[in-house]
């Protein structure tokens, strides 16, 4: 129990900190606790590691090199993320974390679904936030002909490598906290991370460049997808 209050303590804390150094809204903190917390509850400190390596990755690399970003970056775009956002990107995995604590016996395959919603937020953040930055080439994942830097849908190779090694540093994570689960868990983490990200890249080329939906919106169906693709590969593999 003394424990369970320490981390539950570290979360509160962790969001509050959030708070004050002007990473998340007082409302993103306080639903970020509540995400980080779901998590716990079902996946204990291993789903919770990758909530914190997503969280420290997506910061950093939100911050890295900021004002250059802001040069081609698109109207409206924040750097301090509100509730919406972090449901967007933690939304999925805390709806794992809740289903795995309300039903045990399909704790594992949940926790997996939940580290490649993950793999598949972090795989986007990095490839954005930092492919902007080092890719030389950006094209339409659609069309393939050269678009605009830091538009929707617009990637690069630098961007995509930056992404699958976001991807594989949550399968590693997953790797380490559950030996038993073998390569083909962090091959199936790594594969839905990157897929996860391509299919953002092509909403936000279609869907999301003509209006019809919204960043956030597009993050909540990429980790879905990511989570799903993980659940249909694991009910073969393993």
């Amino acid at each position: 129990m003394i424990g369970y209050s320490i981390t539950i303590f570290s979360i509160a804390l962790a969001a509050f900190l959030s708070y004050i150094l002007g990473k998340l809204t007082a409302w993103g903190a306080i639903i970020g606790a509540i995400v980080a917390m779901l998590i716990f509850a079902g996946t204990g400190y291993a789903g919770l590691t990758q909530l914190a390596a997503f969280f420290i990755l997506s910061t950093l690399a939100t911050s890295h090199r900021r004002q250059e970003k802001q040069k081609f970056s698109m109207p409206g775009e924040q750097t301090t993320r509100d509730a919406w956002q972090v449901l967007a990107n933690g939304g999925i995995a805390a709806i794992c974390g809740a289903l795995a604590w309300l039903s045990p016996s399909n704790a594992l395959y949940l926790y997996l679904m939940l580290a490649a919603s993950l793999a598949s937020a972090t795989a986007d953040t990095l490839s954005s936030e930092l492919g902007s930055v080092y890719g030389r080439r950006f094209y339409n994942i659609i069309t393939l002909k050269p678009d605009v830097r830091g538009r929707d849908g617009v990637v690069s190779f630098e961007g995509s490598m930056i992404g699958i090694s976001g991807a594989a540093i949550i399968a590693l994570i997953v790797q380490i906290n559950n030996t038993a689960l073998g390569y083909k868990a962090v091959v199936i983490i790594l594969a839905t991370g990157t897929l996860g990200n391509i299919v953002d890249s092509v909403l936000g080329a279609t869907l999301e460049r003509r209006g019809y939906i919204g960043n956030n919106t597009v993050n909540v169906m990429n980790t879905f997808a990511a989570a799903i693709i993980a659940w249909l590969l694991q009910s073969l593999f393993i």
